[in-house]
C-alpha cells in the first residue's frame, strides 16, 4: 500500500549515516577499558585480534532515521537495540563535542524526551552522526512542525470544541457538588 492509502504512516525524511571514524574510536576506547580494568588486561588480547571484527559489525548495524513522526535508531551486533522516539515527545537533543571526541572528528547527539524514566538519562544517544549539527536542527524543525499551533490546527480544536461544551457543563456542576459537600 501506498501513504496515499494511509494518511497515518509516517514518511521517511533523512537518514542519518556514520562516520567511519567511530570505529577507530570505539576500537581504541575498547583498549582503553581494558587496560584500566583488572580484567580487561586479561581480556586485551582477544579485543586485539577480534575488536576490529566486533566493529565493523556493530558499525555496520547502526541506522538512525528521520520520519514525519519519529525518529528511530537501530544497533547491535549480540544484543540488538531498537528505538523509536516520537518528535512529540523529544525536548532537547543535546550536541557534545569533548576533546577526544572533537580528535576523531565526531560528536555525540543526546536525546531527552517528556517522561524519562530517570532524571538526567537520556532516551537515546548517537556518536557519529555525520553533520550532527544539521541533524539535529532537522529532528528539531520536524518536532517543532508537528507541534505547531497553526490556525489550522487551531480551527479543527474550535469545532471539537462545541461537542465539548456539555461536558465541560457536567464537569463544573460535579465539582461545585464535592466542594459545597466538603466546604
Amino acid at each position: 500500500m501506498t501513504n496515499s492509502n494511509h494518511p497515518r504512516r509516517a514518511k521517511q525524511l533523512f537518514e542519518a549515516k556514520f562516520d567511519p571514524r567511530l570505529k577507530t574510536y570505539s576500537y581504541i576506547g575498547g583498549i582503553l577499558i581494558f587496560i584500566v580494568t583488572i580484567v580487561g588486561i586479561v581480556l586485551l588480547p582477544f579485543w586485539l585480534i577480534f575488536g576490529k571484527v566486533y566493529i565493523d559489525r556493530y558499525f555496520n548495524s547502526l541506522f538512525c532515521e528521520l520520519t514525519t513522526r519519529a525518529l528511530h535508531f537501530k544497533k547491535g551486533v549480540w544484543f540488538q537495540t531498537e528505538r523509536t522516539v516520537p518528535l512529540d515527545k523529544i525536548q532537547d537533543l543535546t550536541f557534545k563535542e569533548g576533546p577526544i571526541l572533537r580528535y576523531f572528528g565526531l560528536s555525540y547527539l543526546k536525546i531527552e524526551t517528556a517522561g524519562q524514566s530517570v532524571q538526567g538519562a537520556a532516551d537515546m544517544s548517537l556518536t557519529g552522526i555525520i553533520d550532527a549539527r544539521k541533524f539535529r536542527e532537522m529532528v528539531l524543525d520536524q518536532r517543532d512542525q508537528i507541534t505547531d499551533k497553526s490556525p489550522e490546527s487551531m480551527q479543527i480544536q474550535t469545532s471539537d470544541e462545541s461537542e465539548m461544551i456539555p461536558v465541560l457543563k457536567e464537569i463544573l456542576k460535579t465539582l461545585k457538588n464535592i466542594e459545597s459537600k466538603t466546604g
